[in-house]
């Protein structure tokens, strides 16, 4: 079969119409199915149940310094937490501060602080003319909410294969004071599953910048979220604390990480590690605004997760239910796209997401085609700044929640939509 811009538009037409009638025929079926959120299905949380069970007696609430749990204090975290949360960020305990259950929250909360009070002694972003962010696309729509309810103007970088373009990321920075921070998902990026690579982690740490408060917010949120077990199929990342510390730039990088995808979203732990002038520059920050986070929480991840080892052990549980079914997306959508042509996706190692290149002009058209037929997609735009992206093609597929059957089904609706999609646009033309 000749790809789809190759038909003569008498093919084309035949082939729309046998589309449509295909589409019909599924809509008829009544599907509710959902590909939108990165929410873990109810066999990932089930791992995650006995450590309900860790914490039930006055002894299991004492922390290892004889900290009572129950109680008021600790503001930056019981030392065993913070020595949990640390190896999932490849830092020190001492550099780390661990918080509540969202990562999210503390980074809303960074910004906040810098809004309102300035980071180490610079003017506080709210009193500037303009404050100007660095958002690496396609990207994480909640990223793009935190700096948009700030007023912060956001400025697309191009994604590669190695993470953003680092000459255009350089030319941004190195002559305007009003570009102040840069978002990072480093490993399995959202939604791409892109992993930079050593040279772009190095140029982020070691590049000039006009504003001498710029900041990389570097959310770590799938470090440890591999697809397989076996050490040369998992992608590696190089430090960037360690390469802004060798750089000469020790404050730059504040590194965030959670516990939502490797326990229980909304009721896991989440940390932040960074250099040491920024750890006190926070908990100053933090000091009238809270007393201490969930101690009895932290506790149970530590007894139920241990350590590294304890991490990599239950993680790799969450990839045996993984795996198949991002190995299904990349069958389906190579099988019914392949000869179709115009269409792209990703083939990540780990995360939780496919990125979906469809052709340019299509993706907003796919995605209603999808939710009339009753498959649940993430708004077409939502991995662009401001929902704008000005191919309208990218759609990310996040095939974590629903079960291997349902996902089958849902893929087969969205290729579906796509060739659709596609006929129509090439019809117009």
């Amino acid at each position: 079969m000749p790809a789809y811009a190759d038909m003569t538009t008498e093919e084309l037409a035949a082939k729309r119409d046998e589309l449509m009638r295909e589409y019909e025929a599924i809509k008829a079926k009544g599907l509710a199915l959902n590909m939108a959120r990165g929410k873990p299905s109810s066999a990932q949380l089930d791992l995650s149940m006995p450590m309900l069970a860790s914490v039930t007696t006055y002894e299991d609430c004492l922390a290892e310094d004889g900290t009572d749990c129950r109680n008021y204090g600790v503001l930056d975290g019981i030392p065993e937490a913070k020595r949990l949360m640390a190896s999932m960020l490849d830092d020190d305990a001492d550099h780390v501060i661990v918080f509540g259950s969202s990562s999210l929250n503390i980074m809303y909360d960074t910004m906040a602080r810098c809004w309102s009070f300035g980071t180490l002694g610079h003017t506080p972003w709210s009193k500037l003319d303009e404050v100007k962010w660095l958002c690496p696309c396609p990207g994480y729509d909640r990223h793009f909410g935190v700096t948009e309810a700030f007023g912060i103007t956001m400025i697309p970088v191009t994604m590669t294969a190695d993470g953003p373009d680092m000459d255009e990321v350089e030319r941004l920075v190195a002559n305007d004071a009003s570009v102040k921070g840069i978002w990072c998902v480093p490993k399995y990026s959202n939604p791409g599953g892109v992993t930079y690579s050593d040279e772009v982690v190095r140029r982020l740490a070691a590049m000039p910048c006009a504003a001498e408060d710029f900041r990389i917010f570097w959310d770590n949120a799938y470090g440890i979220h591999h697809l397989y077990d076996a050490p040369e199929q998992q992608d590696q990342l190089l430090d960037i604390r360690a390469a802004c510390d060798e750089a000469g730039n020790p404050d730059r990088c504040l590194k965030f990480a959670s516990t939502s995808k490797v326990t229980f979203p909304g009721a896991g732990i989440s940390a932040m590690a960074a250099s040491a002038a920024n750890i006190a520059d926070a908990k100053a920050r933090m000091n009238p605004q809270v007393i201490g986070h969930d101690k009895l929480n932290q506790l149970r991840h530590v007894r139920f997760l241990r350590d590294a080892k304890g991490l990599a052990a239950h993680m790799s549980k969450h990839a045996a239910i993984l795996r198949p079914k991002f190995e299904l997306v990349d069958a389906k959508l190579t099988e019914a796209l392949a000869e179709v042509g115009g269409c792209s996706w990703s083939k990540p190692r780990g995360g939780y997401f496919v990125s979906f290149d469809a052709p340019a002009g299509c993706a907003k058209r796919i995605v209603a085609l999808a939710k009339d037929a009753g498959v649940t997609m993430t708004g077409a735009g939502a991995t662009w700044p401001y929902k704008n992206d000005p191919a309208d093609s990218n759609i990310r597929i996040a095939p974590s929640l629903p079960p291997v059957e349902e996902l089958e089904a849902a893929l087969d609706v969205f290729t579906c939509c796509v060739k659709l999609a596609y006929t129509e646009k090439l019809l117009r033309e």
